[in-house]
């Protein structure tokens, strides 16, 4: 955190996402902010609260994707939630509450991967004796009694005495032991298929009395501490397969998950960010009559969260207080005056996304390190068809992208999804039996396949 300064936060911004240079310069501060705060006492921590950022813009022009790379170059717990989706206490629906649970949760799973994978070359050892004691199992191994109670008393009361004595050579075991585990590291025999028990994840859930199930889970075996046994279950798999399950068990087994937890809890509570979208929806006027569950009320639910409350989940409390939202809406019918005045005052820095150019469409289509004309040529080069976008072909797409939306509904970037997926359907349908080609696309192929989508368009005009 400490190297990514507000201007390479917008430098890393850039990679994914063209234009909207105000509302990344806002989230940028937001995050350097966060950095600086950690190194101020404890005291002060508490009194500096985060500066919540309300996107406005149409759909597609990248608020959703500018929240979400912000999350992952800071490692922060994220998650998207869609104001929609919530109503008001007493109603039947999702409670605004959820969306903390949902953020611990994420926070929690991020926290446990990441000590997985510092163990999981542990695990791994682990695991090859586990594999070792199934294929060539030690005399002394409880799988090998017959009888319950042999297992009970370490004695094998066989009548049949030869099994003891050739199992004597316990040297000889050990070699072959050894022999197989060097074999087992070398992945000589992956594709042999072995029986392994693996643990049941059966999240037995009950709703605690007066709450509902989406409010408060609490897993059986949280409930009694582990006393309850963990069922398992036989699965035949090949030993490459049994390796990475047994590994991942085992490193699972290596980790402290109180520890796990409880720095979930603290990285939600500190650095974790909430992507409310939609929030024009539930703005309490410009809609008309009906009913109001999914407005006002909402907001007067998600004004404490925002504010500073703490919430119940099964982990135990978690503080809102620091956690950053932005919410994002495209406030054509309703304006963001409509929001109580409370839930306005909550999101103190407002950024207005531009609607994209044919310049931007242009940009989108190449610049990106994930742009789409990259995906698709990744996608044909696998049966042998290399596509190649010429500038012309460029910026005849983008031309299309332009018109398309000025002339029907502005759905910003996601346009290009549509119009390149008509563009490719012929060549992405016809490819395995294409062969070795290579196809230049230029504004003559672009014209001659979505000429049609522009007439189609054209004549909707004149149909009632």
């Amino acid at each position: 955190m400490k190297e990514l300064t507000p201007k390479q936060i917008v430098k890393e911004l850039d990679r994914y996402i063209i234009g909207q240079d105000k509302a990344k310069k806002s989230v940028a501060i937001a995050l350097r902010n966060r950095y600086r705060r950690s190194l101020l006492n404890e005291e002060f921590q508490e009194e500096i609260k985060p500066k919540n950022i309300l996107m406005i813009g149409p759909t597609g022009v990248g608020k959703t994707e500018i929240a979400r790379r912000l999350a992952k170059l800071a490692h922060a717990p994220f998650i998207k939630i869609e104001a929609t989706k919530f109503t008001e206490v007493g109603y039947v629906g999702r409670d605004v509450e959820s969306m903390i649970r949902d953020l611990v949760e994420t926070s929690i799973r991020m926290i446990k991967s990441k000590r997985v994978e510092e163990v999981y070359d542990k695990g791994k050892k682990v695991a090859l004796d586990r594999i070792v004691d199934i294929m060539i199992p030690m005399p002394g191994d409880k799988k090998s009694f017959s009888n319950p109670l042999e297992a009970i008393l370490g004695v094998n009361y066989s009548k049949d005495e030869e099994n003891t004595e050739n199992s004597n050579d316990e040297e000889d075991l050990e070699y072959k032991r050894e022999e197989l585990k060097e074999k087992l590291k070398k992945s000589e025999l992956d594709d042999e298929i072995i029986e392994i028990e693996v643990e049941e994840n059966k999240n037995s859930s009950v709703g605690m009395l007066g709450l509902g199930m989406d409010e408060l889970n609490i897993n059986l075996n949280d409930m009694f501490g582990g006393l309850v046994p963990k069922s398992t279950k036989k699965r035949k798999v090949t030993i490459k397969e049994a390796k990475k399950i047994l590994a991942s068990e085992e490193a699972q087994k290596l980790i402290d998950m109180d520890e796990v937890v409880s720095e979930g809890i603290s990285r939600a509570e500190d650095h974790g960010i909430i992507f409310i979208d939609e929030i024009d929806k539930i703005a309490g006027r410009g809609y008309g009559s009906g009913p109001d569950v999914s407005r006002e009320g909402v907001q007067r639910d998600i004004l404490p969260i925002i504010e500073g409350s703490t919430v119940m989940t099964k982990h135990g409390p978690v503080k809102t207080d620091h956690i950053l939202f932005i919410a994002a809406g495209a406030f054509h019918v309703a304006k963001v005056t409509d929001l109580i005045p409370e839930i306005q005052g909550r999101f103190p820095i407002r950024v207005e996304l531009e609607k994209l150019t044919e310049e931007n469409f242009k940009e989108i289509l190449i610049k990106p390190k994930n742009a789409l004309t990259k995906q698709y040529q990744l996608l044909l080069e696998t049966e042998g068809v290399e596509v190649i976008f010429n500038d012309e072909g460029i910026r005849e797409l983008a031309k299309y992208a332009f018109l398309i939306n000025e002339e029907t509904e502005n759905i910003g970037a996601r346009r290009l999804h549509t119009i390149l997926e008509e563009l490719l359907e012929d060549l992405s349908f016809e490819a395995p039996e294409v062969g070795n080609k290579k196809i230049v696309i230029d504004n003559n192929y672009v014209k001659e396949k979505l000429s049609s989508k522009i007439k189609e368009m054209n004549m909707e005009k004149y149909i009632l």
